[in-house]
Parts: structure tokens; sequence; C-alpha cells
């Protein structure tokens, strides 16, 4: 088996990274290792997974680009659809189930592989048709079938749950596998760590290649097509993990800029602070990346005192990450950061104290801190069972209610955002206005927002920085004082550990 797997590689030529199906050999032996652990498993369970399907455009028969569903790619990392999984509880021994193809897909889409060319690609044991999945099983006499049925604590969907013809034959148990398979995505192996590393690397040169080339009278979607351009060309990244996010101007302060309603088309202007959000995916995993600066290359006064309070607010949050902290109280530490710099801005007046009563932070940030990032960038395991979001301003849109742990990879997102409705509510509101300086106020509006998104891995002692792109606004002004697209930038905080 290890020398099968040292053979299956993903690997897509060039400087791509080599994936070793190794990975998902070991998410695997994890997950198994996890169901035995849990009272009330059976012998001989059998785990059983539905990838993906390829779906076609409406009515139409042109198919959508293929990404496979999240759960099967980390168990399987089969990059084909209308595939079925299965896993022994007891010996980890895995079945792929492929579709056979009828014979006009060879003269349409190309070569028809046969079951080998599967079971080497992946280093798996068994690979069946789809057809013959009820035989199989039935020949393996499962006590139980382990499916997948969960609530998506983003999105509040539900996972699809495997089922075939011939199902009803077999016991099965849809509750007893997702909240196991869910606490192993949760924490990274080393393998993954490598591949979250090479998303970020990619995806931090592809936001520097945009700032090197960002100027007034270019539409915001011409970022967008250079980010993802330099992604796919230099990286092999066919997917970029979410819709992209290219706010100029007031459109900075819109949190989910760029989609079909709002799709990054405005013109840049001289002086514009951008937002861009964005962030390749490589086999799946993801990056999730903003850097936040002006489209002309430098700050304002105005543009430097928000945007060095948002940084000092993710220092504050990178230095204090470790195990053992609550993330909701790094939501609260960036809150009250932001309200300290806002004070020293002129904008707010009073007692800090206060103001996080009546979270005057959330005016300014209403978004969490950050999330949770792997195969989705929204990844699971935010809120287990029995884990209550806080029904407080900002704080009800944190991701993840849980404890910080060792292995876990997160976005530290802080923002300083001028949303006219929120402002014009906290104007309105008897406990908030007080607090505001109307007058200071005036001249940030309609100047958009400010984000700084790192992606990092948490240590044993802190975390590993996996962003690299400038920073600090000395840096930002050097690297786009030197429009040279040959000459490459590697600043300090690269290295730094906190």
């Amino acid at each position: 088996m290890a020398a099968a797997e040292g053979k299956a590689v993903y690997w897509l030529g060039k400087d791509t990274l080599r994936v070793s199906a190794a990975l998902f050999a070991e998410n695997r032996r994890r997950l198994c290792e996890g169901l035995r652990a849990k009272q009330g498993l059976q012998p001989k369970s059998l785990v059983l997974l539905q990838g993906g399907e390829q779906k076609q455009r409406y009515c139409t028969d042109t198919d959508v680009v293929f990404r496979q569903e999240s759960f099967f790619h980390w168990t399987f990392g089969v990059t084909e659809a209308d595939c079925y999984g299965a896993v022994d509880v007891d010996t980890c021994k895995a079945f792929l189930f492929i579709p056979k193809l009828p014979e006009s897909y060879a003269t349409w889409m190309g070569e028809i592989y046969p079951k080998e060319h599967f079971k080497e690609k992946y280093a798996l044991e068994e690979v069946h048709y789809t057809c013959d999945i009820a035989e199989v099983l039935t020949n393996f006499k499962p006590s139980v079938l382990l499916t997948l049925r969960g609530v998506n604590t983003d999105s509040g969907s539900v996972t699809r749950e495997a089922s075939f013809e011939g199902i009803s034959r077999f016991q099965v148990n849809n509750t007893f596998l997702h909240p196991v398979i869910v606490e192993c995505r949760l924490l990274k192996t080393d393998m993954e760590l490598e591949v979250l590393r090479y998303t970020n690397r990619i995806s931090s040169e592809a936001h520097k290649e945009v700032m090197k080339h960002v100027s007034a009278g270019q539409k915001e979607y011409e970022m967008e097509s250079l980010f993802r351009h330099y992604c796919y060309s230099q990286g092999g990244m066919r997917h970029t993990s979410y819709t992209c996010i290219c706010g100029s101007g007031h459109n900075s302060s819109v949190l989910h800029y760029g989609h079909a309603g709002a799709p990054n088309d405005k013109t840049i202007q001289d002086g514009d602070m951008c937002l861009f959000d964005m962030g390749g995916e490589y086999y799946c995993y993801s990056s999730d990346i903003t850097c936040s600066f002006p489209a002309n290359g430098k700050f304002t006064p105005d543009q430097k005192a928000i945007y060095e309070a948002v940084l000092k607010s993710s220092r504050a949050v990178l230095a204090a990450i470790k195990p053992g902290v609550k993330w909701s109280d790094m939501h609260r530490l960036a809150d009250r950061v932001h309200l300290e710099e806002l004070i020293k801005v002129g904008i707010l007046r009073g007692n800090l104290d206060d103001m996080m009563k009546v979270h005057l932070g959330s005016v300014f940030m209403p978004h969490g801190l950050g999330h949770l990032l792997g195969i989705d960038v929204h990844d699971v395991g935010g809120y287990p069972e029995g884990t209550e979001r806080i029904d407080e301003p900002g704080l009800k849109s944190l991701r993840m209610g849980r404890v910080v742990q060792e292995r876990m990879v997160l976005t530290v997102e802080p923002g300083i955002y001028f949303i006219n409705h929120l402002l014009d509510k906290a104007l309105a509101s008897e406990q908030q206005s007080g607090f505001i300086n109307n007058e200071v106020l005036a001249r940030f509006r309609g100047s958009g927002g400010v984000r700084i998104e790192d992606d990092i891995a948490v240590t044993a002692d802190g975390v590993e920085l996996l962003t690299c792109v400038p920073r600090t606004v000395e840096e930002i002004e050097a690297f786009m004082a030197d429009r040279n697209p040959e000459k490459s930038f590697s600043p300090t905080v690269s290295s730094e550990k906190f």
C-alpha cells in the first residue's frame, strides 16, 4: 500500500505542488480511528460517501466546471464526478465506485480508462462500477452503512446523504459519521498543511501581482482577471476558493462585493482605497487573503489612520492566539483595538468600556473576526453540537465558537468599514449616538473600508503565518512605488512568529 501511495501523486506539472495519495490514506486512517473510539460502533461498519455530480447549466447541455464535494474529496482525493466511495472502519480498506461510461464517451470526451487505472491513480484497494455497488456491498456483508447527514453551520444546508438503488437491503445509520468526520477535518495533518502553505504562497504572489498593476482608470474586474490568471498559470489553480471581491472606493465597504448584482465592474479612481479579497484553490484546498491599499500607491492621512488601526488589531490578535484561547475573545480584542484607534482619530469619543457594552465595534466591523479554513473556505467544525452562537452584534456573525486548538487553520480578518446604513442606525440609537463625533465621521463617509486578512496555522505556542504580502503602510508604499513586475518582493512580515 505504501509503495502504491508513493506512486500516486496529484501534480499539474512545472512548479505546481505534488500531493501524494498518502494524504488521503492518512485522512481515512484518522477517520476510522475516530469512529472506532466512539461508543456504539458495530464491527464491520462501512462508511459510504457519495461524491459530487456533474451538473449542467439549467436546461442546457453546457457543463458547469466540476469541483468535487468536500467530504468526499477529504476522504478519497478523487477528482472525477459521479463516484461513490466506501471505507471499512475495521481495516481502513477503501473502495471506489466509478461510473461505467458509454462507448460514445470515447468519441466526445476522451479515453475510457479501466478500473485498474483508478486503483493506481488513487492508491485504493478496490475499484468497481457504480452500477455494481449493491452487489459489491452485499458480498462484503457490512453490519451497517454509515452515511453522512448533518448541518453545515455556516450555510444551514444539510449534507447530501449517499443513496443508491438497493440501499434498502442494508442497515443504515446516518447520525454516527458526521460529527466524527467534521472533527477530523477540523485539525490539519502535516500533509494538509503543506498544501495550505502552497495555496497561500501562490495566492499571496497573485495579490502582489495585482498591486504591481493596479491603477486609476482600470476596471475592478481587470484585477480579478489578473489574480485568477496568475493563480492558474503559475499555480495550477483552476478554481478560486470563492467569488473574488474587488471593491474600490465606496465598494470596499460592501462585505461580499463581487456577486452577480455588483460584479466587480466599477472603474477604479485615483485616490480610491482598494479592498481585494481573493484566494486560489489547489486540489480543493483553499486560501483566503484580503489586501487593502490605495490605488495610486500612496495613503492619505485619513486612509493611513484607518489602515493602521486595522493593522494594529490584526497584530494584537495574531500575538494573542494560541491553543486554549476562546475565538470569541479574539473577536472582542479586535473590537477593543478598533475603538481605541477610532477614539484617537476623533471619530469616537467617550469611555471605551462603555462603548464595548453597547457593541459599538459592530457598527464598524459587523462581521466575525475570521473562520476555519481547509477544503472549504468556510471550513466545517465551527459550531459542534452543544455550542451556541453568541447572540450579540458582530459576535453572532462569528463563524467559529470554539476554543482555539493546535493544527487549526484560521483566517484573521479584522476590518473597519463606513457603511452608511449602519452609521445611520448608530446615530439614531440613544445608546450609541453619544459616542460618535458626526463632524469627523462625515469626512470618512463614502471612503469605503479596510480589511486585512491573513491565514494562519495554530502551533503549540502561537501561530504560523501562511500569508506573505506587504502589510505595513511603508511596505505597501515602497512595493507599489516600484512598479517593475519582474522584481520580486519579500516583506519582513513573512518570517514573523506570533
